[in-house]
């Protein structure tokens, strides 16, 4: 990439509040199982002498994503017509909010570069979602399904703070989960329940170049890939002597490039009008004050509450990432109910990033309940020197894959050649066959290099298939070599 260059970026998000019922319509509002045009009554279908009537569930949810933003929603807001003519969007205007939205303000703040990063929101307003239009391959017709149509959503944009393809990347994922934190969204990105248009230019100087906008990315993959090429592609007309064009741009994802879809509409294009079915939506700060009463707790709350148990900010990036991507797994009330019991959290947490996580991204996970119970016992037994942590794993594994919870955990530990090996005469016996096969570690210990027992440690595990007790390994080996 040319260094001369500037790039500049700004992302606008689509939000898919998770009410139960549509913006103005009372039509259902999870299309996911449906089939094509089943969700939809006379509101959505935009016909004559149809009349809105506003979801204060989406003013709710909107309400908490101004708090997740770090801002508070506006005491008065209204409704706009937006107009343009496609054919899943059959009332010939989108309704949105224009000219006062529900929230202003607000900012995003991420780490990149072990250093603290904060984009500024400009803004984010209520409207409704329009249709889906699909095109068949090899087809020279396109259908439309007007399930989406009517769906509440809040657009956030951001300001053009991002100059690189990694901090969009790192924007949008801090954006989802803000949102998914904060209860506002289900956060689907296959189905579209948040969708990214990017904005990028590139220039020389301070001053923005001419923008494209790539339009319903639903990954946070895609949003780098398509910032990296926008900004190549850009550079590239810039340094044959070529104009940028103002456009709108699709992704296409198997060949890794954007396309062009249509020149970029203005403003003024749209022809907007304050919407004259739709009073004002007007709140006062005991309304939100209600609201903020009841959310849950926030990202930050997390993030701090994990820092305080473990120190590695890549398990707690797992961790939290986890929690809402397996929602069944309750990864963070699981550590909640250890610290509250006064169990080892590092431990579970240990078991959760290193065990659990993978086998539930892998879908290998069978025992969906009652984790709580099969980390608590198996955390007694380690406790009680009857599993050691290469056996725990071991037993969380194959009751996870396998969905068994037994009455007695420790018989079938021990059924499956789990259970810790202490018994001090068999262990002896280990040791020194351990002992005679390593002389040098062995010769090293005794003149004082003490690493060398972790070495030995090793070697007497592997000798007992991991169910030696390390403490007691290492109390005879020194007793051996050092007394």
């Amino acid at each position: 990439m040319n260094k001369d260059y500037i790039a500049t970026i700004g992302i606008e998000c689509h939000v898919q509040l998770k009410t139960t019922t549509k913006l103005f319509s009372a039509a259902k509002n999870d299309a996911r199982d449906s089939a094509p045009n089943t969700l939809v009554n006379h509101i959505d279908f935009g016909l004559p002498g149809a009349l809105p009537v506003f979801n204060e569930q989406a003013l709710v949810l909107a309400t908490k994503a101004a708090f997740a933003l770090n801002t508070r929603p506006q005491l008065f807001s209204t409704f706009d017509r937006k107009h343009y003519f496609y054919p899943d969007l059959p009332m010939g205007y989108q309704i949105t909010q224009y000219d006062q939205p529900i929230i202003l303000g607000g900012s995003v703040s991420y780490v990149i570069n072990n250093k603290l990063k904060k984009v500024n929101i400009t803004r984010a307003h209520l409207e409704s979602d329009a249709g889906k239009s699909t095109h068949p391959p090899g087809s020279s017709y396109s259908l439309v399904d007007l399930n989406r149509a009517g769906t509440p959503l809040l657009e956030i944009v951001s300001e053009p703070e991002m100059h690189s393809a990694l901090e969009a990347k790192l924007y949008a994922k801090e954006l989802y989960l803000l949102m998914r934190y904060a209860e506002v969204t289900d956060g689907d990105l296959y189905h579209g329940n948040m969708r990214f248009d990017v904005n990028v230019s590139v220039s020389k100087n301070k001053q923005l170049g001419t923008r494209s906008e790539t339009k319903n990315l639903n990954s946070f993959r895609s949003v780098e890939k398509a910032v990296d090429y926008e900004i190549k592609r850009q550079i590239s007309l810039l340094e044959q002597g070529k104009p940028i064009i103002q456009e709108t741009r699709g992704w296409n994802e198997p060949k890794q490039k954007t396309q062009s879809q249509r020149t970029k509409e203005n403003a003024d294009d749209y022809r907007y009008m304050p919407d004259p079915d739709l009073p004002p939506i007007i709140i006062n700060d005991q309304y939100i004050d209600q609201i903020k009463a009841d959310m849950p707790p926030s990202l930050d709350y997390w993030r701090n509450k994990l820092n305080k148990i473990i120190l590695d900010s890549n398990q707690i990036e797992t961790l939290i990432e986890a929690n809402v991507d397996i929602p069944t797994a309750e990864y963070l009330k699981l550590i909640d109910y250890f610290e509250k019991n006064k169990l080892n959290a590092k431990q579970l947490i240990n078991w959760l990033v290193n065990v659990d996580i993978p086998l539930a991204k892998n879908n290998q996970i069978k025992l969906i309940n009652k984790r709580d119970i099969l980390y608590k016992n198996i955390s007694s037994m380690v406790q009680n020197n009857l599993l050691s942590s290469t056996t725990a794993k071991e037993l969380i594994s194959m009751c996870l894959i396998n969905n068994v919870l037994p009455k007695d955990l420790v018989k079938y530990a021990q059924k499956n050649n789990l259970i810790q090996q202490s018994d001090q005469t068999d262990l002896k016996q280990i040791v020194e066959l351990v002992i005679s096969e390593n002389q040098k570690a062995a010769n090293d210990v005794t003149n004082g290099e003490t690493k060398a027992i972790g070495f030995l440690i090793g070697q007497v595990m592997k000798a007992s298939k991991g169910q030696a007790n390390p403490e007691l390994v290492k109390k005879i080996i020194e007793e051996k070599l050092i007394s």
